[in-house]
């Protein structure tokens, strides 16, 4: 009897002990993901509606809901699981479970997009080519495809087809069947709102995207965009960017951006699409590499953000975008700038400010300004429009992108705060801005790659940020001192070592030098000491935004 008690007594106390531990272990994991979610500041996202007429509000709801559908496409992209651990979060009553619903919402997916996408929810690792590949597909496999199969190189590097196996084959399959579902509902969508568009370029541009989601030809449709006038809504719906795309960065990712035209501010900056072209005589680079024959359009919008969907909407929020990305479109009409003010605003509020109290000298700390962080974006934008585009190699004609695969994406961030920097200059130069904003310009942006970096030195920004900062660090534009763990700008050198970096990175993509890229990224797109000690700094900061939109919130109470 004393043996079988003393059994049941060594059992009990095992399982308690094992509840006890469980349940530690479930506490941490939700204090974990809390500290996670933590990281992006709840911001409400507001629009003046006074800006839009009765048709116009219409125009602003169907296309709402068709943005909601991109979302649904997006994610789709991202993970070829992510329905089924959508759905299985969403059935959960579970506290862990509902957290980790909020954080995969934030990241279109189970993998966290400010530590270099690892897993926190599962421990499944993310495809390098998200869901445009085969998850078990590697790159040698797909270069042996396209040697073997000539033919096949075409469709299979298209910004808008993803690769399937069919049986032992591989297979391009085109967006608009892979997606199709979807995009009917879009179409559908987009063709409602233009019956309600009483702006004719507005119309034609709704009319001619709805084209291109069944036919998976874009050109059209993004000329009709460059060619938006007098316009009080400005949307952009549809397959861009290709940083999702870690494996190659071909393919195009969904997204859009719901806004409204801000017409006061907007005036304000259409003198800058007059200095294009001396933009581009500018380069540090020999004329011969120079890009002259991108289109002289370049229109600059300023607008409210109203809602966005789909690549823009995961992780961290975008300040701004410059479109389209087909060169064709760019050498026989330029592109075109949105600034984001709102988005701006927000984020000068709640992040750059408190991250430039910690991480900046008390001396130029009021060199930090709104403007000193709105400019540079704006001439970041407009930086992506000038430089290389198509270029040759070996005799052949390609574009950078092509040649320089997964390294494009940082090089061409790089590049446009690089230029975005040098061009600020310029306008004072040209007597745009007061000699007296110089100071801001550089001290602003010193401050804002540390947003940058927190994104993740993986990512494009971040990395782009990272070759600049310790570029400069390294020769003596940018000073740390160790005692104070503060930087700050050498005004007297930033401008001619940053010159030199900017010409560096011209001739990688002028070149279509894909070694060069690789070199420059393992050399400089690194945590450095004073980078690692600065980010631990602001660990307390939130690092990014989490947008509640305002007609989000309307269209819930209306349901």
């Amino acid at each position: 009897m004393r043996t079988l008690t003393t059994y049941l007594f060594f059992l009990v106390t095992a399982i308690i002990l094992f509840s006890c531990q469980t349940e530690n272990q479930e506490d941490g994991k939700i204090e974990m993901i809390k500290k996670k979610i933590s990281q992006y500041a709840e911001t409400e996202i507001k629009y003046d509606q006074s800006l839009l007429d009765e048709r116009q509000k219409i125009v602003v709801k169907k296309l709402y809901e068709a943005a909601k559908i991109i979302d649904d496409i997006f994610l789709d992209q991202v993970y070829s699981k992510n329905d089924e651990i959508l759905m299985n979060l969403r059935n959960s009553d579970d506290e862990l479970d509902k957290l980790y619903l909020e954080y995969f919402k934030i990241n279109f997916g189970p993998f966290d997009r400010l530590d270099n996408d690892k897993p926190f929810y599962g421990d499944q690792t993310k495809p390098a080519g998200a869901n445009y590949y085969p998850d078990d597909m590697t790159t040698e496999e797909f270069e042996n495809w396209i040697t073997e199969h000539p033919a096949d190189k075409d469709a299979f590097a298209s910004e808008f087809t993803v690769i399937r196996r069919e049986g032992e084959n591989l297979a391009a399959v085109p967006y608009t069947e892979e997606y199709k579902e979807q995009l009917t509902k879009v179409i559908n969508l987009m063709r409602e709102a233009a019956e309600f568009a009483d702006n004719e370029s507005l119309k034609r541009y709704l009319l001619t995207r709805a084209e291109a989601f069944s036919t998976n030809n874009y050109f059209e449709s993004d000329m009709a965009w460059m060619d938006l006038k007098d316009h009080a809504i400005e949307i952009v719906i549809g397959p861009y960017e290709v940083y999702e795309d870690g494996m190659f960065n071909y393919k195009a990712a969904f997204e859009s951006f719901l806004t409204i035209v801000d017409p006061v501010e907007t005036e304000k900056l259409e003198i800058f699409a007059n200095y294009l072209k001396e933009m581009e005589d500018n380069l540090p680079i020999p004329d011969e590499h120079k890009n002259y024959e991108r289109g002289s359009e370049s229109p600059i919008v300023v607008v409210q953000e109203v809602f966005s969907a789909g690549d823009t909407k995961a992780g961290v929020q975008t300040l701004a975008f410059n479109l389209p990305n087909d060169e064709r479109v760019r050498k026989a009409k330029g592109s075109k700038k949105v600034m984001l003010k709102n988005i701006h605003e927000a984020k000068f509020e709640k992040l750059l400010k408190p991250i430039a109290e910690k991480v900046m000298t008390t001396e130029q700390l009021p060199y930090v300004t709104f403007d000193g962080f709105f400019n540079h974006t704006l001439m970041h934008e407009m930086s992506h429009g000038i430089g290389p585009g198509f270029i040759k190699v070996n005799g052949n004609e390609t574009e950078v992108k092509k040649e320089l695969k997964e390294t494009y994406s940082v090089l061409e961030e790089c590049k446009a705060d690089i230029l975005g920097m040098l061009n600020n200059n310029l306008m004072i130069d040209k007597k745009v801005y007061p000699e007296e904003f110089e100071k801001e310009i550089w001290a602003t942006f010193l401050a804002g790659t540390f947003r940058s970096m927190r994104f993740g030195i993986e990512a494009a920004h971040g990395g782009g940020n990272a070759i600049i900062y310790n570029y400069m660090l390294e020769n003596g534009a940018y000073n740390y001192d160790e005692t104070t763990k503060k930087v700050s700008v050498d005004f007297d050198k930033s401008y001619d070592v940053l010159k030199k970096l900017a010409s560096m990175v011209l001739m990688i993509q002028a070149k279509g030098d894909y070694s060069g890229a690789k070199d420059l990224i393992a050399n400089y797109a690194v945590v450095s000491p004073s980078i690692k000690i600065l980010t631990d700094e602001l660990s307390d900061l939130p690092v990014d935004i989490k947008p509640v939109f305002q007609i989000e919130k309307e269209m819930n109470n209306k349901n």
